[in-house]
């Protein structure tokens, strides 16, 4: 049974950095899909980034491209998201999911992922 546990959320201000870590455990990741997706107050979960696990291919939401930075260490099973310039925005609950990379629905869609971690607070003050 694949698991996510992320961690490195906190509250910061406008302009910090701050890296999300995902450890994933369960199963051989060379299929998967990942992806960080992130849900503030009273408002719908939004996908920020993805990453093809074998091949590296990444993916980011417009208003995050050139900010955040999502990799991934096979050795460790482990995927982060280097949030750098970060803005009040941004705040949110972010989390980490996993899917087979089978092809029918694109790296943004959440129906793509079928585990999903427990999710981090991430505050930016402004």
């Amino acid at each position: 049974q694949v698991q996510l546990v992320e961690s490195g959320g906190g509250l910061v201000q406008a302009g910090d950095a701050l890296r999300l870590s995902c450890a994933a455990s369960g199963d051989s990741f060379s299929n998967y899909a990942m992806g960080w997706f992130r849900q503030a107050p009273g408002k719908e979960r939004e996908f920020v980034a993805a990453i093809n696990w074998s091949r590296g291919t990444t993916y980011y939401k417009d208003s995050v491209k050139g900010r955040f930075t999502i990799s991934r260490d096979n050795s460790k099973n482990t995927m982060y998201l280097q949030m750098n310039s970060l803005k009040p925005e941004d705040t949110a609950v972010y989390h980490c999911a996993a899917g087979w990379d089978s092809g029918v629905y694109t790296y943004t869609a959440t129906e793509k992922y079928t585990t999903w971690g427990q999710g981090t607070h991430v505050t930016v003050s402004s």
